[in-house]
């Protein structure tokens, strides 16, 4: 009997908290958003030479002043970019399905930032810049379709650590962190925390913006990186905390811990089992936890705060 009564107040929680969540569901789906895709690398390398001042003039800002017409048209008759363009043609001739997951993103983006603008979305090929895969620019989304042609693709002679997230799943989590860079003001302090707590941040925006989204696709890591993540969280903070890392302002400690690597770095026999960034994960989980105990702190008054108050407030106790 005692356990009959123990469960139903959990019930009760869970559908509260299921209704509350389907409530915002139904407001975004309400959300009127039609997104324009303009496939400029269909036009580029589709382009005649004798056509390639008409295409400069109707996109002025995919060509930079003082470079010579000869760089682009070496560019559109060169064999390995014209290989590269036909895999993407291949995997990406019709963009219908990514065009409805951008508009289903950008109702969530409305329901919490009303007042932004519906981008046009311009894919392209570019150098394969895997830190700008995705572009947000207040009127404009550009996406180099080039970084999302599968992480076993014959292009890509990169380590696995970045060609695992270089798949069409990852195009909307990139999306939110190009739009993260321009909503999520960077602190002064260069602290470890700092930088823990301000990726934190981004990957609540994929919280709420992607919910239909895994942890592992968020933050860009395998199903078996989140869970060892999980499983030592308890001592990755404890030794965050008795290293005395945690107000450090060391500029190693961002390579070490934040920044994109194929594993991260206690020095310690454990490296090359870990996954790269766990610091951006263990202050996801800061800010997670903050969220839990103010639910009445808005998306927007989040991103405005400063990381020693969302560490202070936020009662984070990584599980033992």
């Amino acid at each position: 009997m005692k356990k009959y009564f123990y469960i139903v107040p959990i019930l009760f929680l869970l559908f509260i908290s299921c209704n509350q969540k389907s409530k915002i569901e139904k407001e975004v789906e309400e959300i009127p958003v039609q997104i324009k895709v303009v496939r400029f690398e269909k036009a580029f390398f589709e382009c005649k030479p004798s056509e390639l001042q008409n295409l400069k003039n109707e996109y002025p800002f995919f060509f930079p002043n003082g470079e010579d017409d000869s760089v682009w048209l070496e560019k559109m008759q060169n064999p390995l970019w014209r290989e590269l363009y036909a895999e993407v043609e291949k995997k990406y001739s019709s963009f219908d399905k990514h065009t409805t997951d951008l508009e289903e993103l950008f109702k969530h983006l409305k329901y919490y930032f009303p007042t932004i603008i519906t981008p046009t979305v311009y894919t392209v090929i570019g150098e394969m810049d895997y830190n700008n895969k995705a572009i947000y620019a207040n009127d404009k989304l550009i996406i180099s379709l080039e970084l999302y042609l599968g992480k076993e693709h014959k292009f890509y002679e990169f380590p696995e650590y970045l060609k695992q997230n270089f798949t069409e799943r990852q195009m909307m989590p990139d999306v939110v962190s190009s739009f993260s860079m321009r909503t999520n003001p960077s602190s002064k302090d260069q602290s470890l925390l700092a930088e823990m707590i301000y990726y934190g941040k981004e990957l609540y925006l994929k919280d709420i913006l992607l919910p239909d989204y895994t942890d592992a696709e968020k933050i860009g890591y395998q199903p078996e990186q989140i869970t060892w993540c999980k499983e030592n969280e308890s001592y990755m903070w404890r030794f965050f905390v008795d290293e005395s890392l945690l107000y450090s302002s060391d500029s190693k400690l961002q390579n070490r811990f934040i920044n994109l690597a194929p594993f991260s770095k206690f020095y310690l026999e454990i490296d090359n089992e870990t996954p790269g960034r766990v610091g951006q994960w263990i202050g996801w989980q800061i800010v997670r936890s903050f969220m839990k105990s103010n639910e009445k702190v808005t998306i927007k008054e989040l991103l405005a705060m400063d990381y020693k108050q969302i560490f202070d407030q936020s009662k984070y106790k990584p599980k033992k």
